[in-house]
């Protein structure tokens, strides 16, 4: 009997072969932490009297929430991260170099290899073949300590969409559809592992997108298969070295096989205030929104912001949204700057904002006064998500973010 892409990623790193619903230690390659859940794991791995990390150069701790800090308290958290790093020798990646889950796609994880970070989307990295997974605070000073974790091994959820979207169409319709059909609960400690020729066809920065999502359905990680376009993404990041092929075996075994038509994906949003309240973009076009923020970890990136500027050139974004940008990185603002697209946010009226999670998170940098509605491309809706829990959050692609700033309501055109 075969294995799925995580019962083969955690049997290597378990030292044996594994299947779902076993309980095993499994050595882990990289761990990470942010500036929200950071300091708590500092505070354990202290309290286990270790004098020394167990892999200092892939512990990485990430100053990016709050980043940067809008006030001394969260100032005091930072600092506690940033002298940890520097007693223990751990990797500091601090204020404009990204969020944590761009900055670990791009510099930190490989195929095959089992990341474990302080922060439930995580599974970003997954699309790169790895086995992504967020745990707590305590859980990750003990991977920090001793380079290890236990876990239960995942069931899997085979996602198979064929076909070719519809024009203006992409991943986070998908996943949004998706987390629509099978409801924010419906993939509960399963790992979703991502086929068929459209995923094939995909491109990373959208395959980035759904791993990001994962968690939205309640998912322990997404997985895709490590093929030419993980190879390419890797060499265009200089870690062509890192590359290996890894793939689900033929005979492997599903709790559940998902089937999606990419034809019959629509534009998505996902409406207040949870992820799988969703409708099409049609059922929502009197909604007239205060707010649109094109961002984050699961639709910051320079294809993101292609996609953005190409619909805002020569255009003013509507004088009763105020419309926020913030890029992913520091690498994806530089390419952003290089390629015009800043130029073109800006002379549209839009506010850019430095690299990092941004109003994403609800601690500073675009919060939402009472009774506003943002749409916005981050992951969550939750009450509160924006820092008001009187206001309405929308979720959507970019291209529908874009027609939207421009139109001051919900729209794909």
């Amino acid at each position: 009997m075969g294995q799925t892409l995580a019962e083969k990623i955690i049997s290597e790193h378990a030292g044996k072969d594994v299947r779902a619903g076993e309980l095993v230690i499994a050595r882990v390659d990289v761990a990470a932490v942010q500036d929200g859940t950071g300091p708590l794991t500092v505070q354990e791995f202290k309290k286990l009297g270790k004098e020394k990390l167990n892999n200092p150069e892939r512990t990485i701790l990430f100053i990016d929430h709050a980043s940067p800090s809008p006030r001394k308290e969260l100032s005091n958290t930072h600092t506690v991260l940033r002298d940890f790093a520097k007693e223990y020798g751990a990797v500091l990646s601090d204020v404009g170099a990204g969020v944590c889950h761009q900055r670990l796609i791009e510099t930190f994880v490989n195929p095959g290899e089992i990341l474990v970070g302080a922060d439930s989307h995580t599974c970003t990295s997954g699309a790169l073949g790895a086995f992504a997974t967020g745990m707590g605070s305590t859980d990750i000073a003990v991977a920090m300590a001793l380079g290890k974790t236990w876990l239960k091994v995942p069931a899997t959820f085979k996602i198979e969409v064929n076909g070719k979207f519809k024009e203006g169409i992409c991943s986070k319709d998908l996943m949004l559809h998706l987390i629509g059909m099978i409801g924010a609960d419906g993939a509960t400690y399963k790992a979703l592992e991502f086929c068929g020729d459209t995923i094939e066809n995909m491109e990373m920065s959208e395959r980035f997108t759904l791993a990001n999502m994962a968690v939205e359905a309640g998912a322990k990680a997404g997985l895709f298969t490590a093929d030419e376009k993980t190879k390419e993404y890797l060499k265009s990041r200089g870690r062509e070295d890192k590359f290996r092929s890894i793939k689900a075996d033929t005979d492997a075994v599903y709790e559940r096989v998902i089937k999606i038509n990419a034809e019959d994906v629509p534009h998505t949003v996902s409406c207040p205030h949870t992820v799988d309240n969703t409708k099409t973009v049609d059922e929502l076009a009197d909604i007239k929104v205060n707010q649109v923020f094109v961002g984050t970890c699961t639709n910051g990136r320079i294809e993101d912001l292609r996609i953005v500027a190409g619909i805002l050139k020569g255009k003013k974004v509507n004088p009763d949204v105020r419309m926020l940008i913030c890029p992913a990185s520091k690498d994806i603002y530089l390419q952003a700057l290089d390629e015009g697209l800043i130029t073109t946010f800006v002379e549209a009226n839009a506010a850019i904002l430095p690299p990092g999670c941004g109003p994403c998170v609800g601690v500073h940098a675009g919060t939402l006064a009472d009774g506003e509605v943002c749409l916005a491309t981050q992951n969550r809706n939750f009450q509160g998500r924006m820092g008001n829990v009187e206001g309405f959050i929308y979720l959507s692609s970019p291209y529908v973010a874009a027609y939207t700033a421009i139109n001051g309501y919900i729209s794909a055109k």
